[in-house]
């Protein structure tokens, strides 16, 4: 039996490791970043670490075998409630949580928050308490960042997104997710953000990895990105932009003149505006400017910083962005009829001001700008004249190209020089944008669609525009009452479609070429 005793006590030694278990629990408790002290059932210190060291300053040879707090960790008249509440624990289920002025070495007072917690032995009954205690600063820093971090996820007003350092979202609150139109923030978490962003995704990416590399911007930065639409919502958007000729006119054709032509009335454009907003409008609402911030996500529990990610700041300032693209516009284009108007006005030949106007206007708003003039322009109405003879239909009009700037084609002069004295019309085929500007008294948008290679030359080419347009816009020259040619404004490709604003400019520079032309013609006639 005895053998057998001594056998079983040395396995039992070697199973349970006694001396390496203790070094290994001491380990433990030194490494805490809370400090920790233990009490057995009658209230003498069993356990003692370095960071309750580090804070109160007593040392572990000090504090073990201390009978209780008082006279030394706590004062004598806040002894007996401190350690009731403490040792009460033994007999408490769960943790009891309480805030004590615990005292220093140096005779200091340090406001504590202490998390206390009994133990109990193989048969059930208490053998001592555990205490694990910090500054009460420090954990309400602590629940300020959690708090912190929970009401960035929740209720802040601008995109929060943690990115790892694969880049890919590991945590998204509400905004983020609204911003990136996905029905949940679940949607988001692991995806690379290029499925859900058409462009903006390379420069994107380029910040958070110079982020990641580098550190925080000292600013934040503007980034324009597209989101990808929905199948769906590619499928309707896109048939009316796919067709191969979008000439549309600016005007509402149940209103007209006297005469029986159609007349650009208030809020004209309607019907081709919304069918634009089907079309450009889609694309230009997936397109946002998001204003961001970076911050680079370090470990804090390594010895050198190990980034963990990106946190990833934003607000959508695409209104404020547009709003001051088109004042910044609407400035230029001021400033160009400005200049262009007193230019003009020092031109001794009317023709001369004209072709002035129109070079101003290419600046920042085309690549071409073509006038055509009518050989025989339409008499001015007149009171007597028979009111049936003004409502048939107008035929279509011999336009003569009278102008162009700029005044070569890509290196190459034009087929015919441009001028109104031979007389000879521009050969437009029927259903020309020119000829319905000018038929209905109103601007004209055409657009060669999708089509790119030779079927956009070809498209540029049966409208007699020159190589490489795909964007055309006709606006018609009124004067005095009479309609006297066309204007014509090309736009390359690269550049966007023209829409109802730059309808408007062109219009205004009408205005200005229509005026000097109508005196040119008034003054070949006196010549005559």
């Amino acid at each position: 039996m005895a053998a057998r005793s001594e056998t079983h006590s040395a396995s039992s030694s070697d199973g349970d490791g006694g001396p390496d278990d203790e070094l290994l629990l001491a380990a433990l408790l030194d490494g805490m970043d809370a400090a920790l002290c233990a009490f057995d059932a009658d209230g003498v210190v069993t356990h003692w670490n370095r960071e309750a060291e580090r804070m109160l300053g007593w040392t572990q040879e000090e504090a073990v075998g201390r009978k209780g707090l008082a006279g030394w960790a706590v004062r004598p008249a806040d002894a007996e409630e401190v350690e009731g509440r403490l040792l009460d624990a033994m007999r408490s289920p769960g943790r009891q949580v309480h805030e004590f002025a615990l005292l220093t070495k140096d005779g200091g007072r340090v406001l504590v928050r202490i998390q206390s917690s009994g133990v109990s032995g193989a048969d059930g009954r208490p053998k001592g308490v555990y205490c694990a205690f910090s500054e009460v600063h420090a954990q309400i820093d602590l629940e300020r960042c959690i708090a912190l971090s929970e009401a960035l996820l929740e209720d802040a007003s601008w995109g929060v997104v943690l990115v790892d350092a694969d880049l890919r979202p590991t945590v998204v609150n509400a905004y983020a997710a609204r911003a990136f139109r996905v029905p949940a923030r679940a949607t988001m978490l692991g995806r690379p953000l290029g499925e859900l962003l058409e462009q903006g995704m390379e420069e994107l990416e380029g910040a958070l990895q110079h982020v990641l590399g580098e550190g925080a911007p000292p600013a934040p930065a503007e980034i324009w990105v597209t989101l990808r639409p929905h199948s769906d919502r590619m499928a309707a958007g896109r048939a009316p932009a796919d067709r191969a000729d979008s000439d549309r006119a600016d005007t509402d054709p149940g209103t007209a003149d006297p005469n029986g032509r159609s007349r650009p009335a208030a809020g004209a454009g309607a019907g081709a505006d919304e069918a634009e907003a089907a079309t450009v409008g889609t694309e230009s609402a997936r397109r946002r400017c998001w204003r961001s911030g970076f911050l680079r996500l370090a470990s804090p529990l390594a010895e050198e910083p190990v980034p963990l990610g990106v946190a990833w700041l934003f607000q959508d300032v695409t209104a404020q962005k547009r709003t001051e693209r088109e004042a910044a516009r609407l400035r230029f284009r001021d400033g160009q009829l400005h200049r262009a108007a007193r230019a003009a006005a020092e031109c001794a030949d009317p023709m001369e001001a004209a072709c002035l106007h129109l070079e101003f206007a290419l600046a920042g708003f085309a690549d071409h700008a073509l006038l055509d003039l009518v050989a025989e322009p339409g008499p001015e109405p007149s009171r007597t004249r028979d009111a049936s003879l003004d409502a048939l239909p107008p035929r279509d009009p011999r336009l003569v190209r009278a102008a162009l700037a700029p005044a070569v084609e890509r290196g190459r002069p034009p087929f015919i020089e441009p001028g109104t004295a031979s007389g000879i019309p521009v050969a437009y085929p029927e259903g020309h944008p020119a000829l319905q500007a000018y038929q209905r008294c109103t601007s004209v948008r055409a657009s060669s669609g999708e089509q790119r290679g030779p079927d956009a030359v070809e498209w540029a080419r049966t409208r007699k525009w020159p190589q490489g347009t795909v964007h055309g816009l006709c606006t018609v020259l009124r004067c005095r009452g009479r309609s006297l040619g066309v204007v014509t404004f090309l736009r390359d490709a690269g550049r966007r479609p023209f829409d109802r604003e730059d309808a408007d400019y062109a219009e205004q520079i009408a205005a200005h070429v229509a005026a000097a032309a109508d005196l040119a013609v008034a003054l070949q006639g006196d010549q005559r």
